[in-house]
């Protein structure tokens, strides 16, 4: 758009130019002139007409990209409990991680403990889990009701072990993410953060 209106201008200008010396030479073509000038005039109003809608259309763009880059921010950290030991249960259940370290875009349901994808991309997640008795501890992340890792560890010692893992994974808008304790394992946590969940947008698709 700016250099249309660029040579927009420069070709009016050398219209002025052959205007004068076309006018030097016919004097006695006054009404031919009062066109001319009326011609360049308008084109000249039309040039500052686009220079404003260009002017107002980038910083609407700008906008946009401002609204777009804030959408694309999603990270974070979230950690379980300050409470001691979570599970056995009796059965398998989703980990509600109620301590919320980072939460950018708040994408992470505390009440749910589901993460949901704000937009269509690619996501690193990883987490770290920790117990301190002889035992299982255990966790899987599932994508939607697929579960995607299974990690495993036999605490045969006692005292404090911990395991973690990460993966990317692609997601559309709406898929959801979590982890769960499986039966009859444990895991352990307090407000030294041993048991973390953190999630991010790596890029957009």
């Amino acid at each position: 758009m700016c250099s249309y209106s660029a040579a927009l201008e420069l070709r009016l200008g050398s219209t002025e130019t052959q205007l004068e010396t076309h006018s030097a030479g016919n004097i006695d073509s006054p009404v031919l002139i009062v066109l001319i000038k009326s011609f360049i005039v308008f084109f000249f109003i039309v040039g500052s007409a686009l220079r404003l809608r260009l002017d107002v259309t980038e910083k609407h763009l700008e906008g946009l990209r401002a609204e777009i880059a804030d959408e694309l921010k999603v990270a974070f950290s979230v950690g379980l409990t300050d409470s001691g030991p979570v599970g056995p249960f009796d059965e398998e259940r989703t980990l509600i991680f109620s301590k919320t370290l980072t939460d950018v875009g708040h994408a992470y349901d505390r009440a749910a403990g589901v993460f949901t994808a704000p937009v269509r991309g690619v996501y690193f997640f990883s987490f770290t889990a920790a117990d301190y008795l002889k035992g299982y501890m255990g966790l899987y992340l599932y994508r939607n009701n697929q579960p995607i890792i299974f990690n495993l560890d036999l605490n045969d010692h006692g005292g404090y072990a911990s395991m973690s893992n990460g993966v990317a994974l692609k997601l559309e808008e709406g898929d959801r993410v979590r982890l769960s304790l499986p039966a009859s394992y444990r895991l352990y946590d307090d407000s030294r953060n041993f048991s973390v969940f953190s999630g991010f947008l790596l890029f957009a698709l």
